[in-house]
This record gives C-alpha cells, sequence and structure tokens, in this order.
C-alpha cells in the first residue's frame, strides 16, 4: 500500500487518512500492507473481499497493485500466496486444498 493508495482508499470510503492507515493496514517486512480477516476458502483473505460474493468492495478505491492485476505474467493468486508465505515464515501458509 503506496500513501497514494491509502488516500484513495481513505476518500472513497469517507474516512481519515489516519484512521484508514491505523484499522486498514499494517506494517509487514517494511512494506505497509492491508489487513486481512478470516476466511474459509484461503484461511485469511483482503478485509475488503465479501466472502459471499468473493467480490472487492472497494473496487472503485482499490490499491495500485490491486488495479495492475493481471498485468504480470504470473498468476496473481501465486504471487499472494507467496507473499503471504513470506510474511507468515510459512512454506506452507494458505495450504492449497
Amino acid at each position: 500500500m503506496t500513501d497514494a493508495d491509502i488516500k484513495r482508499l481513505a476518500k472513497g470510503l469517507g474516512k481519515p487518512i489516519a484512521y484508514v492507515r491505523e484499522k486498514y493496514t499494517k506494517e509487514v517486512g517494511g512494506e505497509r500492507v492491508l489487513r486481512h480477516k478470516q476466511d474459509e476458502i484461503f484461511d485469511t483473505c483482503c478485509r475488503f473481499l465479501d466472502v459471499e460474493t468473493r467480490r472487492c468492495t472497494v473496487y472503485d478505491h482499490r490499491p495500485r497493485l490491486c488495479r495492475s492485476y493481471p498485468g504480470t505474467v504470473r498468476c496473481g493468486y501465486y504471487d499472494f500466496l507467496t507473499f503471504e508465505r513470506r510474511a507468515q515464515d510459512d512454506p506452507d501458509y494458505i495450504a492449497l486444498t
């Protein structure tokens, strides 16, 4: 999450930037990332994912990383999975079933 991502999200949610930074993000390994919530499929997921519809609830205000998907040659889920495994220091985190 960049400062611009947080600002865009705050504007979209109608919340102060400091509130969004504190409530919806955290620092992991020197990077600011979105906080997660419990999920039956992936164990945890982005807190803005609607777990019923599997859709983003802040699509118009989503971070740059989400906006660039699938703009890479790799699968976005693969990138997500490997990032989470590094962040959790657990090579089996979010095991595929």
